[in-house]
């Protein structure tokens, strides 16, 4: 999608692109995707020591077949709160862009969208829920300890739940893709270096006030900017 983007004008790659205006059923779907994959690839990464350290538990328990099966259904639990992300994000794109506070390029158009956005993913990052669901993620030990369950299905609840708290901990995170632009790789790595390092460094409190006060500080300047 994004060589469509930079190559409108040879044509046959429109086909991956979904169109610029009045969205269709297509359209929605290619976008969903899309968010699908997005959120995979920069969620996964953080999750490695959980479903690590879940893959370990049960290979001591069951054989490798059993085992593999099982971690593949906890990985299959994580995913599907970020399906459900992704299919609110997509929906929220869509409105964002017939509101045109969005453009078909998928990155903001409004200033003032940009600031609310930007002042808000860096005020949760000084809120109780935020560090509530980042200790959670920050450990995996402590979360298996407490969450655990033996079945097939309670594997695929323990994933449910692992990802629940991850989304509490990022979700406005990865709304500041509408800010730096959907599709802009750069700051997806950017976004996904900055969660897997929350998650994994020690005494990492310090990172997200740090960008909280970043992002507010981004958010005021953008603000006096736009008034």
């Amino acid at each position: 999608m994004v060589w469509g983007m930079v190559r409108m004008d040879i044509g046959a790659e429109m086909l991956i692109m979904p169109r610029m205006t009045e969205w269709r059923e297509a359209d929605l779907l290619l976008v969903y995707m899309m968010w699908t994959i997005m959120m995979a690839a920069m969620m996964l990464p953080s999750a490695t020591p959980m479903i690590w350290l879940f893959a370990r538990i049960k290979r001591e328990r069951l054989d490798g077949d059993r085992a593999l099966l099982a971690t593949c259904v906890f990985v299959c639990g994580y995913l599907v709160v970020w399906t459900g992300f992704s299919l609110l994000a997509t929906l929220a794109q869509w409105a964002l862009l017939e509101a045109r506070l969005v453009s078909p390029m998928m990155k903001s158009a409004s200033p003032l969208l940009s600031a609310a956005l930007l002042v808000a993913a860096g005020a949760y990052q000084f809120t109780p829920l935020k560090h509530a669901c980042l200790a959670q993620c920050r450990s995996p030990l402590g979360f298996l300890l407490t969450e655990w369950r033996d079945s097939l299905s309670g594997a695929f609840v323990m994933g449910v739940r692992h990802g629940a708290f991850c989304a509490g901990c990022c979700w406005l995170l990865m709304l500041l893709l509408f800010v730096f632009g959907v599709m802009n790789l750069l700051w997806i790595a950017v976004l996904t270096a900055l969660v897997l390092l929350e998650k994994v460094l020690p005494r990492a409190r310090w990172l997200a006030q740090g960008t909280g006060f970043a992002l507010l500080a981004w958010g005021a300047l953008v603000t006096g900017r736009a008034l």
